[in-house]
């Protein structure tokens, strides 16, 4: 069984995005002259396969590892799925996302689409950022309509302070959106499905306006979720969810940790700092799945300098 499984990136092209996955993360982005607002860290879509980098595994993508080695890799009690459950980005808004909402699993079934819930956490954030979530003073079905029909949307929605270590919980049916300046690791379910509701006028890379969905944003929208769940922490649990728990960790310089082999798999995603794992370097931006363990022997790390490193688990079934 393989230590640790990393992942080659897939960079996506966004309108609103930048280079910060670059500067920040000292990655190489594949063409110099687009913006890249997304990368893909942890993967399957049938569009989108995150492939294994090195060791016994090179080559192969998730959606095989998932199918062939379930209960080897992922451990026991795993969902009954034909793709893995969870996604792993890394965000760079250089321009505010558009106003959106992900499908809630009742109304899923109408829509052919799929729920999907994450986690925001923010990695860098230029001072002023903020993200958006739910409405001022709340507003019915019916006055929302006709803000997006008015335009004046903007005015109706409410902005969050935010700032580097703060965590955001976005359940699916939430309606919300990140502002310009900010770098954020998002944890989700495995869905690619997204309603927008408002693009702030802006063009798409195409020199047009973005499609809008707003009448099956009007099916999904929780017109009473108006207050995120969201704070800062340095140590343990951020959030416990049916789909995901989230934890972090944070290290000085010269820590030594044990990572415990558990009976069902891991993922870690290092947000600052630098780890040694056996003779593989981890830097900030990177990300792993630890797999599961039938002996629970752990792996031992050592931190090169101060680090913060997000844990990604799969609730009990």
């Amino acid at each position: 069984m393989e230590n640790i499984l990393k992942f080659a990136p897939i960079y996506k092209e966004r309108v609103w995005g930048g280079r910060s996955i670059e500067t920040i993360y000292q990655r190489q982005l594949p063409k110099a002259e687009l913006k890249y607002g997304e990368s893909w860290e942890i993967v399957d879509r049938p569009n989108d396969q995150s492939t294994v980098v090195d060791g016994k595994y090179h080559g192969k993508t998730l959606n095989y590892l998932w199918n062939n080695y379930r209960e080897e890799i992922f451990g026991q009690g795993m969902p009954d799925t034909d793709r893995f459950p969870l996604m792993l980005k890394i965000l760079d808004a250089r321009q505010k996302l558009s106003l959106q909402v992900h499908p809630p699993k009742s109304i899923c079934h109408i829509l052919d689409s799929e729920p999907k819930t994450e986690l925001w956490y923010i990695a860098h954030a230029e001072p002023g950022s903020v993200i958006y979530y739910g409405l001022k003073n709340g507003m019915s079905k019916d006055e929302f309509r006709d803000s997006i029909n008015e335009g004046n949307l903007h005015d109706k929605i409410k902005p969050f302070p935010v700032k580097c270590g703060d965590f955001i919980f976005l359940p699916s049916g939430c309606l919300h959106a990140i502002g310009e300046g900010i770098v954020i690791f998002e944890i989700q379910q495995n869905s690619d499905t997204t309603y927008r509701v408002y693009d702030w006028g802006r063009m798409g890379i195409d020199g047009k306006p973005r499609t809008l969905h707003k009448d099956e944003a009007l099916m999904c929208i929780d017109f009473e979720d108006n207050e995120p769940l969201m704070g800062n922490r340095n140590n343990g649990q951020l959030v416990r969810c049916p789909y995901f728990n989230v934890d972090i960790l944070s290290l000085m310089s010269g820590d030594k940790k044990k990572l415990e082999k558990g009976s069902r798999f891991s993922i870690y995603c290092l947000v600052d700092g630098s780890l040694g794992i056996y003779d593989q370097i981890i830097k900030a931006g990177d990300s792993f799945i630890l797999p599961a363990s039938e002996t629970n022997t752990p792996i031992e790390f050592t931190c090169d300098s101060e680090s913060k490193i997000i844990r990604i688990t799969m609730p009990d079934q």
